[in-house]
């Protein structure tokens, strides 16, 4: 029989380790309160570059019918988590699904995303009908599919090559309920897509030495995507216009955090994107920082905000005859900081090059900048264009955001060229 001291240090040990596993427990239970769509461990560099992630998958293949010409559906097994946020991908013209871009869905599947990869009607189909088989796809995998019943319907994207990016682009436009739109090189000859009316947060995927899709052509499709709505851009050193029909680990370890934060509301991964943790084979790259979720989790600081500030026009934005406006408004705010987002806009005229300035107020500094160069001068700060950002068209605009520290406050902007 054992004494009656071990017999209560026993009983005071279990309660410890009782209460560990209560508390824990409760941790977990309260992250999953805020994020039901929360999939897998805390990410890290390492896991977000690796070929597999932490999910089992299988795949099964799709029959032709149901408004396009059949393919493959990646899925996680596993079913204790609930459903998943899921994408369709469809290739560029001429191109097979099969040929190009199946590498990508065990890869996908693999971080906890439903893939449908479709072959289209006809390979010479253009970008429209690709936006249109996208949608079917999107249609016959939540509504009659066999894995129907594991994927989320409100948490849907999709993605392609090429004419199939152009058609990923048109997609976003038809159906703005879509959490995410990816456009890998998206061209399509002889049209211009312009993407400010798009609801959907997208990013865009090119490679340096693009001669099909140049990096001219995705910085014009780019300045078109409206400052109201998230958006990013990655291009690929050395890529050229292939280089998305190979394993490519640099895409994947840029796309699978914009996934996770977009199709998941997980800004676990926000780390990643904001700014890029790892710029390794990235010649260029611009984010509309820090990439919240629509109606997800706020990025940190998660404190409630003061009652906003009436949005006004700077009071000293230059007439439209100058060579840029320069407007600002206040993207989020915390007790001791707040983010700021200025939108640049060219006059009659095509500039190449801009500079913004405006006065600090009171308790007031930058902490970072994207999509410019800071400089300050005693209470002046002054943002110039980086490198890809500098041209424009008359009337087009483009922009840069900061977080400060102190209150915020409508600057007085000025706007010059070059």
């Amino acid at each position: 029989m054992p004494r009656p001291g071990i017999v209560k240090w026993l009983t005071a040990g279990l309660a410890v380790i009782l209460g560990l596993a209560m508390s824990i427990t409760t941790q977990y239970a309260a992250e999953a309160a805020d994020n039901p769509y929360q999939r897998g461990p805390d990410p890290t560099l390492a896991s977000v570059a690796a070929t597999r992630g932490p999910f089992a998958t299988a795949q099964a293949t799709v029959p032709a019918g149901n408004g396009f010409n059949g393919g493959y559906v990646y899925y996680p097994t596993d079913t204790s988590l609930g459903t998943w946020g899921a994408v369709a991908i469809v290739p560029g013209y001429s191109a097979l699904f099969a040929d190009e871009e199946a590498w990508m869905g065990p890869w996908l599947a693999s971080f906890g995303f439903v893939v449908l990869g479709i072959e289209t009607n006809s390979r010479t189909d253009g970008a429209d009908a690709r936006a249109t088989q996208l949608l079917a796809a999107l249609d016959y995998l939540t509504q009659s599919s066999p894995v129907r019943h594991r994927v989320d319907a409100n948490r849907l994207g999709v993605m392609g090559h090429s004419a199939g990016g152009a058609g990923t682009l048109m997609a976003a436009l038809r159906r703005p309920s879509l959490k995410s739109a990816v456009g890998l090189a998206p061209g399509a000859p002889g049209n211009s897509l312009n993407m400010s009316t798009t609801q959907v947060p997208t990013m865009l995927i090119s490679g340096q030495n693009d001669g099909t899709v140049t990096p001219s052509y995705v910085q014009g499709i780019y300045n078109t995507l409206p400052a109201t709505v998230e958006h990013a851009w990655a291009e690929l050193a050395g890529n050229d216009h292939l280089s998305f029909t190979r394993p490519n680990p640099t895409e994947m370890r840029i796309l699978i955090p914009w996934l996770k934060i977009f199709l998941d509301n997980d800004t676990r991964y926000t780390q990643f994107l904001c700014p890029l943790a790892d710029s390794t084979g990235v010649s260029r790259y611009s984010a509309t920082c820090p990439l919240v979720p629509p109606g997800g989790p706020t990025a940190p600081p998660t404190v409630t905000p003061p009652p906003p500030t009436p949005t006004t026009p700077s009071p000293t934005t230059p007439p439209t005859s100058a060579a840029c406006t320069a407007t600002y408004r206040t993207v989020n705010s915390w007790s001791g900081g707040f983010q700021g987002e200025v939108t640049v806009t060219a006059g009659r005229a095509a500039i190449n090059g801009w500079t913004v300035r405006w006065d600090l107020g009171n308790g007031q500094s930058i902490s970072q900048v994207w999509n410019g160069t800071l400089s300050t001068s005693g209470s002046t700060a002054t943002v110039r264009n980086v490198s890809y950002n500098g041209s424009l068209a008359p009337a087009a605009s483009t922009g840069f955001g900061f977080l400060g520290t102190g209150a915020p406050a409508i600057p007085r902007l000025t706007c010059t060229s070059p």
